[in-house]
């Protein structure tokens, strides 16, 4: 006996091959449905960062439909959950604010001082005042890693990256001597962290020798000279605000 439709066996479905994953993906009309998936996913994304001014994490799935212009069952075919949105937006935030990290930096002159603009850079950003979402990225940060842990640690790897890279380089140029550059990079990463949770809700009076403290702890970690680099200063600050 003879099966008539090769894709199930036993009554189970068996997933898609390849090659059809790929002609799906030169389909002209299924190219044109994802580009309007992402583009809807990026208005609700924007609205959600809109409503997290003023709203904060509170926000209800209905408020977001209807700053969003969409119907409630748009917003849920592109988010299972309100959760989901809010990791979406997370990672958009901290992407951004990676690059224009990057973008600050760019000028620099060496790795040690890159490094510094990194580290400092963030811690600076919390401290502004009407830092909402950087509030909230801190106020939702553990929250969502328990929930997607896989995701969140994706979210944050760039950071680790941009630090691991610059260690690297500085320890080529003999600037800094890093025990392992990866390893090294995510602890820099955690300690981080663990200042921006500190402060996103409290007062920092002596918020500048906060920072120049954590950066003076990287150094010596990482065996560099105390006057290497220079203080993220008024062009570093300048870049960061006007970006």
């Amino acid at each position: 006996m003879t099966r008539s439709d090769p894709s199930v066996d036993d009554g189970v479905k068996t997933s898609a091959p390849a090659w059809a994953d790929r002609a799906a993906d030169r389909s002209r009309s299924v190219q044109r449905s994802r580009a309007r998936s992402v583009e809807q996913a990026k208005v609700i994304v924007a609205a959600a960062r809109r409503l997290l001014q003023t709203e904060g994490a509170t926000l209800t799935t209905q408020e977001l439909s209807k700053e969003a212009g969409i119907a409630l069952q748009t917003f849920y075919r592109h988010f299972p959950s309100k959760d989901q949105l809010l990791l979406a937006v997370f990672e958009d935030f901290v992407s951004e604010r990676l690059a224009e990290l990057e973008a600050g930096a760019r000028d620099l002159p060496d790795p040690v001082h890159r490094l510094r603009f990194y580290i400092e850079g963030v811690l600076r950003s919390v401290a502004e005042p009407g830092g909402v979402g950087q509030r909230f990225v801190t106020a939702e940060h553990w929250r969502l890693h328990q929930l997607f842990p896989v995701e969140m640690q994706q979210v944050n790897q760039p950071y680790a990256d941009l630090i691991e890279r610059e260690l690297r380089a500085a320890a080529e140029a003999g600037s800094l001597r890093p025990n392992d550059p990866a390893t090294d990079a995510w602890l820099v990463m955690k300690l981080v962290m663990s200042v921006v949770h500190h402060v996103a809700f409290a007062p920092m009076e002596d918020g500048a020798d906060v920072i120049e403290r954590v950066w003076a702890f990287c150094l010596s970690a990482f065996g560099g000279s105390p006057s290497g680099g220079t203080r993220l200063g008024d062009r570093g600050a300048a870049d960061t605000k006007g970006r």
